[in-house]
């Protein structure tokens, strides 16, 4: 094994050029193979290496996350699977370079026949793209396909094209079902469309273990908010004659801010919520705040709206 993390053997890259469309995106590999299946197949795609053994539960409960990861990644990077018990000669070799094989399972990220990155231990899916992601950011600025498109549709549903963008984000949905930020962008982009209905359909669909997500709690409150505000706009001439009459009749107040908010007047609706808590901050047990705080998550934390608004309130309670 003298080649293990050094140059390519003569006539490696043009054995390389006619075996790399070919090669699975997961396979087995083994001290024959190490040279050609990592070493010389990282020159041209990054490779994972998970080094595994049968006796380890860690490594099983990992295997099954890493390898529908790197199938999702559509070629953008391999994984080859060694099983450390099996080529004891390669984990001393590797050892020797600084791999940390003392405890598995134990996942390096190979590129240009140089290692690029490592974690240990079973991480959950979420963890194992966050890591590939900065795989391919590091070896040349790429991404996973599913980020892209939701790259894609965030950018469609910014520039008024809601229903490219619920293309876009069902997309991301049939590759990653338990996505919350293409679950929340689909009902956004229906909500967009004025189709209540199959917002409502896409929330209810939406999978029981990101149900709680942050990304679908601001869609929910933003489906919440869409239904209230259409029908505060039907009413909208009463109130405006209920604040003629009484401009502290809170309560028009509220649905005004409602009624704009449904308009998407977000500046004009927040400015009637901090209105009431300037005046009353304890009325209704502080309904006008937590009115306001349900906008502030329907918007989204980083909404300019938000955060103008929120120093607006925190100088109202904090003076």
């Amino acid at each position: 094994m003298d080649h293990i993390i050094g140059q390519p053997r003569p006539g490696a890259q043009d054995e390389l050029v006619g075996t790399q469309a070919s090669a699975p995106l997961v396979s087995d590999g083994s001290q024959a193979t190490f040279m050609q299946d990592v070493i010389e197949a990282s020159r041209s795609v990054p490779v994972l290496v998970d080094f595994w053994a049968d006796w380890c539960g860690p490594c099983k409960q990992l295997a099954p996350a890493l390898e529908k990861v790197v199938t999702a990644a559509k070629g953008r990077l391999r994984l080859v699977k060694i099983d450390i018990e099996a080529n004891r000669a390669l984990t001393a070799q590797l050892a020797q370079v600084g791999l940390p094989l003392q405890s598995i399972p134990l996942v390096a990220a190979f590129w240009k026949g140089q290692i690029l990155d490592l974690f240990q231990g079973a991480l959950p899916e979420s963890e194992i793209k966050k890591f590939v992601e900065g795989v391919l950011k590091a070896a040349g600025g790429g991404t996973l396909p599913a980020t892209e498109l939701l790259e894609q549709a965030n950018v469609a549903l910014e520039t008024s094209q809601p229903e490219h963008a619920a293309e876009l984000y069902s997309a991301v949905i049939g590759e990653e079902p338990e996505n919350p930020k293409a679950w929340a962008g689909l009902i956004r982009a229906m909500l967009a469309l004025d189709d209540e209905e199959a917002a409502s359909a896409a929330l209810a669909d939406v999978p029981e273990k990101i149900a709680d997500a942050p990304e679908v709690a601001g869609a929910r409150a933003a489906l919440e908010l869409k239904k209230e505000g259409r029908k505060a706009a039907q009413e909208m001439e009463e109130v405006h004659a209920r604040l003629a009459a009484n401009p502290n009749d809170f309560d028009a107040r509220c649905e005004l801010a409602t009624g704009l908010n449904a308009a998407g007047k977000r500046e004009e609706a927040a400015d009637e919520l901090l209105a009431v808590i300037k005046a009353d901050r304890n009325w209704k047990e502080g309904a006008a705040r937590l009115q306001l705080l349900r906008f502030f998550e329907a918007w989204g934390h980083d909404d300019p709206a938000t955060l103008a608004a929120r120093r607006k309130l925190s100088s109202l309670l904090f003076s």
